[in-house]
């Protein structure tokens, strides 16, 4: 009888998967599946990979018009990159620092910098006092002396900062956070999700300020701790900026540079790479699955299905073969990012650091990333007095304030909200080109009741043999999410089909 590994190999190379979406977790997906030799099809309905990680040329540069950065907290990011050769491409921004602005009676300030979530650990300090003000201060200081009562099991951040540390807090601090980084309002995140330890550590602590100082304290030290690494990303404006309390990184030339690297190795594996396909049907045939596409006259067949799409297209196209799967479809934000690059000099100082988050009602951007400032490869690929900055408009239950706009409505737009925010005329003619991509964003994974729904579909879906499912509607958004939950879910898959044939 032949060697057990010898087999496996066999059979690897026999079983063929299809990966429907080739979004970065459809491509981790496929890269996880083709290792081992298995015969991989990626079908991608739109004309290019990458999903929210995309590039475009605006006024003669190659720019991140999607993320544009990743959390470093658990590695895998920087992992893949390493495996795709990009390790020494690695870039981290400038830390200069965030500011918020749409203030009542401050207008714009630096975003304090020690706190969690926006969370400040000191209200009298005077970055934090120069935004909540001498009311805002000592209402929050009102959380050090309150008893403690029902300490520690609050679940809505928003009901936790409001009755701990009172409205100035939580609308000029946190709010611009979650609203920026989330596209949620903070009484619709959940605290252990969003900020695991800090229940536990204000439990302990007596006072919310005090169970910030503990957590961050505990990552100065080095001491472990489930606490997010820091307060808010360097800058905000993105599709999917990186998690609040994730420190961020970049690739030099863009993120964008990662779908590429991925696509590269693919090829080189042999995996099917096709655009323009989208996947309509999935039918059990057999041990395997039936496929059917937009571009196939006959139905492909597979061995096992991973399904990479956006939670509306891939609910639609497994209920009709997963019997279990919750039929709710919650709203998900939708978000427009216009991209700006502008001739103005004013700008080469940096006035309001790497980027601009905004009390929510205050602007109709709800935040704006300096790009030139944050990042030193957009700096270097620009000439003096060039500048690239981009707006992002829209959150949950909130319609984008250019949505009904056309494309040169809404650069002017955007024009105008910059110059706001950053607090520098920036007529017409200061514009040199623009960009503006729509996005459908899946909803939080730190949104409350959500961890609940997705731990549901999951085990709907992985209770139907040889399928599969991955992407941010499950994983929750950002890289270092939807990463390793690519790979985890692709070895799931790629087990149960080899081990089943053996």
């Amino acid at each position: 009888m032949s060697d057990p590994l010898e087999r496996l190999a066999e059979h690897a190379h026999e079983s063929r998967v299809i990966v429907a979406g080739g979004g970065v977790s459809g491509l981790v997906a496929a890269l996880e599946c083709a290792k081992v030799g298995m015969q991989v099809t990626v079908l991608e309905a739109s004309g290019v990979f990458g999903g929210v990680v995309r590039s475009a040329e605006v006024g003669g540069l190659t720019l991140d018009v999607g993320a544009e950065s990743y959390a470093t907290r658990g590695g895998a990011v920087r992992e893949l990159l390493d495996e795709l050769g990009l390790a020494d491409e690695i870039v981290a921004p400038n830390r200069a620092g965030a500011w918020v602005a749409g203030v009542p009676g401050v207008g714009a300030a630096p975003l304090p910098k020690g706190g969690i979530l926006g969370i400040p650990d000191n209200p009298w300090a005077p970055d934090v006092r120069r935004v909540i003000g001498w009311a805002g201060a000592w209402r929050a200081y009102v959380d050090r002396v309150r008893p403690p009562l029902t300490i520690g099991h609050e679940r809505s951040l928003g009901a936790l900062v409001r009755s701990r540390m009172g409205a100035r807090v939580l609308d000029r601090l946190v709010a611009p956070v979650t609203s920026g980084v989330y596209s949620a309002r903070p009484d619709d995140i959940d605290v252990d999700l969003a900020a695991p330890g800090l229940n536990a550590a204000l439990t302990r602590m007596g006072s919310l300020g005090g169970a910030v100082a503990e957590l961050r304290a505990a990552r100065s030290t080095g001491t472990p701790s489930d606490a997010p690494a820091s307060d808010v990303p360097p800058t905000v404006a993105a599709p999917r900026a990186a998690a609040p309390g994730g420190a961020v990184e970049g690739i030099a030339g863009g993120m964008w540079r990662l779908v590429e690297a991925l696509v590269a190795r693919l090829r080189d594996l042999g995996v099917e790479l096709r655009t323009d396909v989208a996947v309509e049907e999935l039918t059990p045939a057999g041990s395997g699955w039936s496929v059917r596409t937009s571009a196939d006259e006959s139905p492909l067949s597979a061995d096992a299905v991973i399904v990479a799409l956006p939670e509306r297209q891939a609910r639609a196209l497994l209920r009709p073969v997963v019997p279990a799967l919750d039929t709710a479809e919650p709203a998900a934000p939708v978000v427009e990012v216009v991209t700006l690059v502008v001739h103005a000099p004013a700008l080469d100082a940096a006035p309001r650091g790497t980027g601009v988050l905004t009390v929510p009602g205050s602007h109709v951007a709800k935040a704006l990333t300096h790009s030139t400032a944050k990042w030193e490869w957009v700096r270097d690929a620009t000439e003096p007095g060039i500048h690239v900055i981009r707006l992002s408009f829209g959150a949950q239950g909130e319609e984008p304030a250019t949505a009904a706009l056309d494309d040169d409505a809404a650069a002017s737009l955007a024009l105008s909200e910059a110059a706001a925010l950053l607090g520098v005329p920036l007529d017409r003619s200061a514009l040199r080109a623009s960009h503006r991509v729509r996005y459908v964003q899946s909803q939080p994974g730190a949104a409350m009741g959500r961890a609940a729904q997705t731990a549901a579909a999951r085990g709907a879906v992985r209770a139907v043999r040889g399928l599969g499912a991955t992407g941010a509607w499950l994983s929750g958004t950002g890289l270092a999410q939807v990463i390793p939950d690519a790979r985890a879910e692709a070895d799931r898959v790629r087990s149960a089909t080899l081990w089943r044939r053996d």
